[in-house]
């Protein structure tokens, strides 16, 4: 099993939960205490339990860990199959998401940081229950670069840091938790004391990718010529010695990119499932690191594909997707046959093919809530109820799609229309990462904003997945600026078709939302009468100079160098150039632990506002880059909605 994290700014709506062990107090719109039959629909869609994919152990399939919100707080929750016992693993006030099962089910590994600043260990729990312990002990806090477990209890530590860059360590068979640890950071199991050994070491960013079945080969995404949005990969040993390279950049001359995506899940089959983006798109293929030999699938399906192993190997679970939606297929490697899995219209966020050969997935659409399901007809999971009534969030409305004329090509959006006639009040939600997209999938964000009589439209600019390599990549060094003119290209369609009122829009977003947020009502003051801007970067130049390693290699890559050898493209793309031209009232919400969107910078930004009287509000909070709890959550979004009242008035009711 692995874990990576991505080198993105933010992708998602983020999620949330409480800082209490038990179902929080419910309160009303108001803040007032009540109960489910007081709270509006808009903050049940955040406060009904969800579940997320539970992950299976490959040694132990009826044992599982999946994510939930059912305390109030996202936690990590250990699910026996067998039994039906469900067990919460992690209680933190600031939550937790991410873990690995261990491939024998036997313990759980997961990622303890501060607040939410993302710098931390990894600890170790029995999956039965029992206490945490150091999973490397030895091993200094860092930023996660990945994690791989073997069956035989291999170990691949991914870890990043300001001061060294990337760095991965082995550790052969981890032994079982409860054993003791050596003072010189060695971790003793059954057979004794086993070092955690470095294997490499780059500036540049880097990543585990896999551990092979017989754990004998890792593989390992890097950018070390210098590209951060286009990785290459290389095939080691346990000792770091070199297998085989596979650069489609050629050195970092092609914006051509590769990841991992899984080794083959079979004794004696040290096959890697490759993503590659050589037809101008992301597709897989399948490499033999050991005898060179490539080859490619013949998937002809429109938009991006994904793919993972089913377990015996013979075939490959295909995610596709296409215009903001997805689909899944089972692609037969012996006759190449290509099969549709029958799920629903909508979005699929995760998938698995079981030892069985029946594929689980978390399926979603804009109207409907998400739900773990089986190609066996059956729902996989069911999260617990809320007090006193129904777990399931309420419905919101379906999307509508947009497609409108930009100057980089045809622009994507989805539309959210509340009841009644436009032109309404309406909410430009501007996705984060930048490398994302919006889709048709369940949101409590925009759902709320809908409740509150506002359109709401999601644009998926230049720099979003989904629509082949050449408009994700387009964004390069007129960062902001290029995803803008599509957004204002959207605002035109949006204001013409009678749908916005011209006088009463609204820019928001979250992350690289928040960032383009700023930058347009800066760039753009006549445009926007209001802007919501969460965890967003301000003041591009302090940005980089706080932000973790990790995102300072894809600023330089999105902007060909640092402040100081590009300092006319940072200040072109830096919102802190444009803060005396913005006009629209502004509502800033940071967390102070952020590492990605740090505190200081945003402050920079508030100090110019104050400076010249601006209208603005600015709410900070003790988390990291968004929250994981449900209630703080539910607090900025109808503080956001309060403020857009203030400014440009209620909705349609």
């Amino acid at each position: 099993m692995t874990e990576s994290s991505e080198a993105v700014r933010g992708a998602a709506e983020q999620p949330g939960g409480s800082t209490e062990a038990s179902t929080p107090k419910a309160t009303g719109s108001d803040g007032a205490a009540g109960g489910i039959g007081t709270w509006p629909d808009w903050e049940k869609r955040f406060r009904a339990a969800r579940v997320g994919l539970p992950d299976w152990a490959e040694g132990a399939p009826e044992r599982s860990l999946f994510v939930s919100n059912a305390t109030g707080t996202y936690e990590l929750y250990a699910w026996d199959r067998d039994s039906g016992e469900q067990r919460q693993v992690t209680d933190r006030p600031n939550g937790t998401t991410d873990g690995v099962l261990a491939p024998d089910g036997q313990s759980i590994w997961w990622f303890s940081d501060t607040d939410g600043d993302e710098f931390g260990v990894w600890l170790r729990q029995p999956f039965t229950g029992g206490d945490d312990e150091p999973a490397v002990p030895g091993l200094a806090p860092s930023y996660p670069a990945g994690l791989a477990l073997g069956l035989d209890g291999t170990a691949v530590i991914g870890r990043s840091t300001d001061e060294e860059g990337s760095v991965i360590h082995v550790v052969p068979q981890v032994g079982s938790v409860g054993n003791a640890a050596g003072q010189d950071g060695s971790v003793a199991d059954a057979g004794g004391a086993t070092a955690a050994v470095e294997i490499y070491r780059h500036r540049q960013s880097a990543g585990v990718g896999d551990l092979s079945h017989d754990c004998e080969l890792i593989a390992i995404e890097h950018t070390e010529h210098g590209d951060a949005m286009h990785s290459a990969i290389r095939v080691v040993r346990l000792d770091g010695s070199p297998v085989a390279e596979l650069d489609d950049t050629k050195g970092g001359t092609e914006e051509l990119g590769l990841s991992v995506l899984g080794f083959a899940p079979v004794p004696g089959d040290v096959r890697l499932l490759v993503g590659h983006q050589r037809r101008g798109r992301w597709e897989p293929m399948i490499w033999n690191p050991v005898t060179g030999e490539e080859r490619a699938l013949t998937i002809d399906l429109p938009g991006d594909v994904g793919a993972e192993w089913y377990p015996d190997g013979t075939a490959l679970l295909v995610d596709h997707s296409f215009q903001a939606r997805s689909e899944l297929w089972r692609y037969d490697l012996a006759s190449g046959e290509l099969a549709q899995v029958d799920t629903p219209r909508g979005t699929i966020s995760g998938a698995t093919a079981r030892p069985d050969g029946s594929v689980e997935f978390l399926w979603s659409s804009a109207e409907q809530p998400p739900q773990v399901r089986s190609t066996t007809g059956r729902v996989v999971l069911e999260p617990p109820p809320l007090p006193g009534g129904s777990g399931r969030a309420p419905d919101s409305v379906p999307v509508t799609d947009a497609w409108v004329e930009g100057p980089g090509g045809l622009v994507h959006a989805l539309v959210q229309r509340p009841a009644g006639e436009g032109p309404f009040p309406t909410v430009f939600d501007i996705h984060g990462g930048p490398t994302w997209h919006d889709s048709d999938a369940f949101a409590a964000g925009p759902a709320a904003w809908v409740d509150h009589g506002y359109a709401v439209v999601r644009v998926n600019y230049r720099g979003s997945t989904g629509y082949g390599r050449a408009w994700t990549d387009a964004l390069k060094h007129r960062v902001g600026l290029i995803e803008l003119e599509d957004i204002a290209a959207v605002r035109e369609w949006a204001v013409s078709s009678g749908l916005a009122d011209p006088k009463r829009l609204v820019l928001s977003g979250g992350s690289w939302g928040g960032y383009l947020t700023l930058l347009g009502l800066g760039t753009q003051p006549d445009a926007w009468a209001v802007g919501l801007a969460a965890v967003p970067v301000a003041d591009y130049v302090t940005a980089y100079h706080d932000e973790m390693e990790a995102l300072k290699a894809m600023d330089r890559t999105l902007l060909g160098g640092t402040p100081d050898e590009v300092p006319e493209r940072f200040a072109a793309s830096s919102p802190l150039t444009y803060v005396d031209q913005v006009q629209a009232p502004v509502y800033i919400s940071a967390g102070v632990n952020d590492p990605r969107c740090p505190i200081r910078q945003v402050e920079n930004y508030v100090t110019r506002l104050e400076r010249r009287g601006a209208i603005h509000e600015v709410y900070r909070y003790d988390a990291g880059h968004g929250s994981l709890v449900v209630e703080e959550r539910i607090k900025q979004v109808r503080m956001e909605i309060a403020f857009a009242e203030r400014h440009v008035g209620r909705g349609v009711e």
